[in-house]
């Protein structure tokens, strides 16, 4: 029979004691694998748990931050970005609800400062664990193997990001990031630029060139493609 995570000590209100519950049957249902821990364990995580609800565009953590835990995402999702000295940002990955963010993993492993920065990404919600519990469920290898399981996943997305900064022009990458986003693109030029971790002002110009080429048809917040063979073309230049 599966285990159940309990709502927190009898000594919070009935109100909130329902809202504990409700959360802890959320994370389960979004993390099955806590399931498979041992019920003592799991009630203990259960009356732990720290809920919050952040807005959009809030910071989750910071670069030199200490690590005080770790955030199970119960809806919205959390952009983890690397930030320069002037401002740039590099996206590095997204997670949302039922995934593990590697880099709170890595600090959390490693007692390490964070080294990166993490936003949410509409109005999103978390369940914070302690890095005492964290600690522990490692020792279940049901909750290793999955943490690892994402590691790896991750780790392949962040090799093909090196690749595609190292080795592909920004040209190539502009036309790949349009082809991936429908046939009318809704973002401004500074919103491609983050994505692409360059600056507005080189991608407007590369994008003033695909509408001369007739590529694409630029408007207010948008981009319309109107060749998506030739920015296949482009994209695939070696």
């Amino acid at each position: 029979m599966k285990a159940k995570l309990q709502a927190r000590p009898a000594s919070v209100s009935a109100t909130s004691s329902e809202a504990a519950e409700t959360d802890a049957e959320a994370l389960v249902a979004l993390y099955p694998v806590l399931a498979r821990l041992p019920a003592g364990l799991l009630s203990r995580i259960g009356n732990s748990l720290q809920t919050l609800s952040l807005p959009s565009g809030a910071t989750v953590f910071d670069e030199r931050q200490p690590c005080r835990g770790f955030p199970f995402v119960l809806g919205g999702a959390i952009r983890v970005l690397k930030v320069s000295a002037n401002g740039r940002e590099l996206p590095l990955y997204r997670v949302v609800a039922g995934e593990n963010c590697i880099i709170t993993s890595s600090c959390l492993l490693g007692h390490a400062d964070y080294n990166a920065r993490g936003l949410t990404e509409g109005a999103t919600s978390l369940a914070l664990l302690p890095r005492e519990l964290f600690d522990e469920m490692l020792g279940e290898p049901a909750f290793r193997d999955f943490v690892f399981s994402l590691f790896s996943e991750r780790m392949a997305e962040l090799m093909q990001l090196v690749e595609e900064v190292a080795f592909r022009k920004l040209d190539q990458r502009l036309a790949a990031l349009l082809l991936g986003k429908g046939r009318v693109v809704h973002a401004t030029h500074q919103q491609l630029a983050d994505e692409l971790g360059s600056v507005r002002e080189i991608v407007s110009r590369l994008l003033k060139g695909f509408a001369e080429q007739g590529l694409v048809r630029l408007g207010r917040e948008q981009v319309e493609l109107l060749d998506p063979g030739g920015l296949r073309r482009v994209a695939s230049v070696t």
